[in-house]
């Protein structure tokens, strides 16, 4: 079986679609700090409005714990909507209540609405699958056919996402149809050199895709809190930097796998050392394997790669023919340790090839830094679900549409 797409549907003139997006925006205050999700569903939502349809936009925002919760409403996502659709955008203040019903009711042919956050109901989210189905029966009634188009949750065995799929004509949307075209580019037949960077907090996030891609790529080069594990492995001390202890063995077998497989394992030569975890601490660089030796000792914390680092990075990055990257290199938040991940986002932008910010961490630090999305080949909006995918995991929002 194949994905079912869009013109599965058939015509949608007048027919109600739902549409499950991830618009699981940051909020400050309740104002949009990062409206990158809210913009890759526009080429999917505009196509079902020149088409007739009558759009129920459905998501989910934050944590809130299947309950309501003001801070978490879409009320500001809604807003956002109306002003890059160019059109208004009705705001249903529950997700299968009245409101949600009379508002479905009012749409016309192209018209568009948004529902509450689908995590205010504790079956979106349950592990139980008859409270999820009893959920999903209730979305179910708001709409003829459902688009699936919310990468970021595909991995989720979720009401909106997996039980819904089941019980009404269902078909993916144009930015999950986008996001596994790019994905499969890179797990079959990659143009090479094929370049893998990786970072973030932990290694255990990471496990399965290096496990998974170390036979398919030809360099991996490791950031990110992840690298102390990896030089403590190789008998380096890091000072108070993060570690995760349980994870040196594991960790020695991949360095040996590399070796092994010839694939180019780039680690980092220097690192930015600093006295505390705080945006205005003190801070020097450096050597990789001299840690201890800055005037923080054994206090000290790294917080980045470290200018050689960054250059050579940035070298292998550039010379490389397919690149996903996964994981800021350091603490990008604080300018003082941002240079690493901006050193790393502008060798992607100059790739003769494909390069993949692969969202999460990632995405949000390209559009910190001042990165436009058009510099990159493809920005994923679902971080985990791209490794997943990578992983090669199952992912259920993807089975249900017919994808093998």
């Amino acid at each position: 079986m194949t994905l079912r797409t869009l013109d599965s549907l058939g015509p949608l003139e007048g027919k109600r679609v739902i549409v499950r997006c991830d618009l699981n925006v940051p909020l400050r205050d309740g104002v949009i700090t990062d409206d990158g999700r809210v913009r890759a569903s526009l080429p999917t939502l505009n196509a079902l409005i020149n088409a007739g349809a009558r759009v129920v936009v459905c998501s989910h925002l934050g944590r809130p714990d299947g309950a309501p919760d003001p801070q978490y409403s879409l009320e500001p996502v809604a807003q956002r909507l109306s002003e890059l659709l160019g059109k208004p955008v009705a705001f249903a203040r529950d997700t299968v209540g009245e409101s949600a019903h009379e508002a479905v009711a009012s749409l016309e042919d192209g018209g568009v609405v948004v529902i509450e956050n689908l995590r205010f109901n504790p079956g979106e989210t349950s592990k139980d699958d008859a409270e999820r189905g009893t959920f999903a029966a209730q979305l179910a009634e708001l709409g003829d056919v459902l688009v699936s188009d919310g990468f970021g949750v595909v991995h989720r065995k979720q009401a909106s996402v997996y039980d819904l799929a089941e019980r009404i004509p269902s078909a993916a949307g144009l930015l999950i149809a986008a996001e596994l075209d790019v994905l499969d580019r890179l797990t079959e037949n990659p143009e090479r050199p094929y370049a893998v960077v990786l970072g973030g907090s932990k290694v255990s996030d990471k496990l399965g895709v290096i496990s998974h891609l170390l036979p398919r790529v030809d360099r991996i080069l490791v950031g990110g809190g992840m690298l102390f594990t990896f030089l403590k492995a190789q008998g380096h001390a890091v000072a108070s930097s993060l570690l995760e202890e349980d994870q040196l063995d594991t960790v020695r077998g991949y360095i040996a796998e590399a070796e092994e497989r010839g694939v180019e394992l780039v680690l980092p030569t220097d690192v930015v050392v600093a006295s505390a975890f705080s945006a205005d601490a003190d801070h020097e660089v450096a050597e990789a394997d001299a840690i201890e030796n800055t005037a923080f000792g054994a206090s000290g914390i790294g917080l980045d790669i470290g200018p050689e680092t960054a250059t050579r990075f940035a070298e292998v990055i550039r010379s490389s023919k397919t690149v996903f990257w996964n994981g800021p290199m350091g603490v990008f938040e604080f300018p003082a340790f941002a240079a690493g991940t901006k050193a790393v986002a502008q060798a992607l932008t100059e790739v003769d090839g494909l390069s993949v910010v692969g969202g999460g961490d990632s995405a949000a630090a390209v559009r910190q830094l001042g990165f436009d999305d058009d510099s990159f080949g493809h920005i994923s909006t679902g971080g985990g679900a791209s490794l997943e995918f990578l992983e090669g995991k199952k992912l259920p929002g993807l089975e249900v549409l017919g994808w093998q």
